[in-house]
């Protein structure tokens, strides 16, 4: 099973700021991602919390079961090592994706504290991050 965790504020993707984000919602991301979920073969969890604790309960939750995981941590991204902890501690590859370009953005949004311990980062695709990010993911863990 691959995890697919989104962080605070991308409840309101295809709402919140469409020029940076798009027009298309996280349901949208999600059949997108169950369909290629099919066509490689896994199985695919989705989750989405504004609140950190949330979000690290859910992959300490899973991760006997877990893969791997694709995470767009949002805001989390810059500065929650808690979060960081989580994903090192579950010690499941994972891809960290970002709708838009991190690094040409504001400043501070150019920090990641989870890059390092990531098999990659996806940054500037927009909703296709999550597409590519599984297709890396799936072949990382020695699938298609």
């Amino acid at each position: 099973m691959i995890l697919v965790v989104n962080g605070p504020n991308l409840n309101l993707l295809g709402e919140r700021k469409p020029e940076v984000y798009g027009d298309r919602g996280l349901d949208y991301v999600e059949e997108e991602l169950i369909e290629l979920a099919a066509e490689l073969g896994v199985e695919v969890k989705f989750f989405q919390s504004n609140h950190e604790g949330e979000l690290i309960d859910f992959l300490h939750e899973h991760r006997d079961k877990a893969e791997g995981v694709i995470i767009n941590p949002g805001a989390l991204t810059h500065y929650s090592y808690s979060l960081r902890d989580a994903l090192e501690a579950i010690e499941t590859p994972f891809v960290e994706i970002h709708i838009s370009d991190i690094e040409d953005r504001e400043d501070f949004r150019s920090k990641s504290v989870t890059k390092a311990i990531a098999i990659e980062q996806i940054a500037g695709q927009g909703l296709d991050g999550y597409k590519i990010g599984l297709r890396k993911l799936v072949k990382h863990l020695g699938g298609e």
